[in-house]
């Protein structure tokens, strides 16, 4: 990696926060930025868009607008509160910190980068994030905007996938940020570098480098080295997994099923589905397994279903079947407590009665 001081990385705040000032966009958790407030916005925004987040974030605070309501309510009302956002278990380990937070800290977030770093589901970037934003803290939040921001200016052929290279960003931005906050909020500089990141020294394609405000500090720029940086592990193959996916519809209800309370999905609600890609006979042999008798059924589109490191390959069947009655395999719901009770995971989406009832 080139050397560059603490000294030298200063350069870079005045330009990047006058730029930051103009350019920014303006978002919800941006207009507040309570404590609270960063950390739900920073973990819903793991792993999903910006503009997915908006909706989300303000339909959830509007629902439970304190930490003492997150640590109350019941878990299946928060899932259904997250339903679609995906990546569930960060919405457990919200309401596990939630639930620690009122027992340790009266209801608040401890302003410690340390403290913070113990709570379920928050780890050294969240930390960063928190600190810095909410409570003008000089820690360090670095993320995969910020590694690669600082990977091109440095000219740097680390990988960005170690730990090692991350701590070395952290340690060295921690330095500036005791540096400047004499004279500016580390939270204004923690959010330039990652709006820097999203939205001028972007990934997956060139950089926009005559629109960046560093661009005669960049060393990758000036090297003209910028679009092949930042060196990181090239991402593993998926488990690709066969699922035929069973719609079945009686007297206006839908069969649904709670997932195991562990692993993927855990606690969401499912359509009833089992392993392998079957035939229609294949299909019929299955309901009468389950004791159902099949009044007409009907062969749906293919469907896929992309996870971190799974992919669902998925066919369909919309089943009706004649009586519900003693079945107990299966919760059979109305469309409308599916809306309002039932999270059921866009891994179904293709297939989600909700949808296909128009």
């Amino acid at each position: 990696m080139s050397k560059l001081s603490e000294e030298q990385l200063i350069e870079i705040v005045q330009p990047l926060l006058e730029w930051y000032q103009k350019c920014a966009r303006v978002l919800p958790w941006r207009s507040d930025p309570t404590p609270y407030h960063v950390w739900i916005s920073e973990i819903m925004l793991q792993q999903t868009r910006v503009e997915v987040v908006k909706e989300y974030y303000q339909r959830f605070l509007k629902e439970l607008p304190t930490i003492q309501h997150l640590a109350e309510v019941p878990e299946q009302q928060l899932l259904k509160l997250w339903e679609g956002l995906g990546y569930y278990n960060r919405a457990k380990n919200l309401q596990k910190a939630a639930k620690q937070i009122v027992t340790e800290y009266q209801g608040k977030l401890p302003p410690d980068y340390q403290k913070l770093q113990k709570l379920p589901g928050i780890g050294r970037y969240t930390a960063g994030a928190i600190g810095s934003i909410a409570f003008g803290l000089p820690v360090a939040a670095v993320d995969g905007n910020v590694l690669r921001v600082l990977s091109r200016l440095l000219a740097s052929k680390d990988n960005i996938s170690k730990n090692e290279t991350k701590l070395k960003y952290e340690n060295l931005l921690s330095g500036v940020l005791v540096e400047m906050k004499r004279a500016y909020h580390p939270g204004a500089f923690t959010q330039a570098l990652m709006e820097l990141g999203a939205m001028v020294c972007v990934p997956n394609g060139a950089p926009k480098c005559l629109l960046c405000p560093l661009q005669q500090l960049c060393q990758a720029y000036e090297k003209g080295i910028a679009e092949s940086l930042p060196i990181k592990d090239g991402k593993k193959a998926r488990r690709v997994e066969s699922k035929t996916v069973f719609v079945l519809t009686c007297e206006n209800r839908i069969a649904i099923r709670k997932r195991p309370e562990t692993g993927l999905l855990s606690s969401l609600w499912e359509l009833p589905n089992v392993e392998g890609v079957l035939s229609q006979k294949q299909v019929k042999e299955q309901l009468k397994n389950w004791d159902l008798e099949v009044v007409t059924i009907q062969k749906l589109e293919k469907a896929k279903h992309i996870f971190t490191h799974i992919e669902w390959n998925m066919i369909g069947f919309e089943i009706t079947v004649k009586s519900i009655e003693n079945n107990h395999l299966f919760l059979w719901s109305t469309i409308q407590e599916l809306k309002e009770q039932y999270p059921l995971p866009t891994a179904f989406g293709a297939y989600s009665p909700i949808k296909r009832q128009g």
